[in-house]
């Protein structure tokens, strides 16, 4: 199921806007996991299934741990800290699952030419493909890096976990500055910020899916809000 990538970024910031707002009640709990399982079902259905059995894993964990431990006496530190690292969990996991699915499903030509149909300044669209490239490389980046130091024989369970850190990581954190100037030379070198506007073999259309995905999210905002301000 292809989705128009105005779709993806309109399931973004409606998610973003309910997650700033804390659920009280066991109903706004229930509409938040609902628009929580959305991404992971669409996920599914592009058949990343390991990102979306081991997002759908950590979400239930947290919350879980949360309502369990938030349901006792917290007094040790222990309880403590689980009950605020699962809550954080909790709170934000839905974002990063939505911004995962759409940078996982988002070719970066048919992006450029959702932003430029919604008439978007070049700098906003530039960073922003930027930075949905710049992840996935660093993923694969670190995939590499970690099979070289695995042929090494330098691995975190063999006792060499000073090694592990000063061998993946810094290599990791000069990958990150060069990846990024590659980025950016590519962006300029497409002819992206440009004075002649862009033309894009992308044709993008909204299709019945993707009207249904923006009323199913509206809706679910709205709700949000009324149940939690108005009710």
């Amino acid at each position: 199921m292809k989705l128009d990538p105005r779709t993806k970024l309109y399931m973004i910031l409606t998610v973003s806007a309910v997650v700033m707002m804390s659920a009280t009640t066991p109903f706004l709990w229930g509409v938040r996991i609902v628009m929580t399982l959305i991404p992971v079902i669409l996920l599914v259905i592009e058949k990343k299934y390991t990102s979306a059995f081991w997002f759908a894993f950590l979400y239930m964990a947290a919350l879980v741990l949360t309502f369990v431990f938030l349901s006792e006496d917290s007094n040790s530190f222990f309880k403590t800290f689980l009950t605020g690292y699962s809550g954080i969990v909790v709170q934000f996991m839905p974002c990063l699952i939505t911004a995962w699915y759409v940078v996982r499903t988002t070719k970066i030509g048919e992006f450029m030419s959702a932003m430029q149909k919604m008439h978007v300044p070049d700098g906003i669209t530039i960073a922003l493909a930027v930075v949905m490239r710049f992840f996935p490389t660093i993923k694969e980046e670190y995939s590499s890096i970690s099979d070289a130091m695995k042929m090494r024989g330098i691995a975190l369970g063999g006792g060499n976990a000073a090694k592990m850190i000063e061998y993946r990581m810094i290599p990791l954190l000069f990958s990150c500055v060069n990846i990024g100037d590659e980025l950016s030379a590519a962006a300029v070198t497409r002819g992206l910020g440009g004075k002649v506007k862009r033309t894009s073999v992308e044709r993008l259309r909204m299709i019945f899916f993707d009207w249904l995905l923006v009323i199913v999210f509206t809706a679910v905002a709205v709700i949000f809000v009324v149940f939690k301000y108005f009710i």
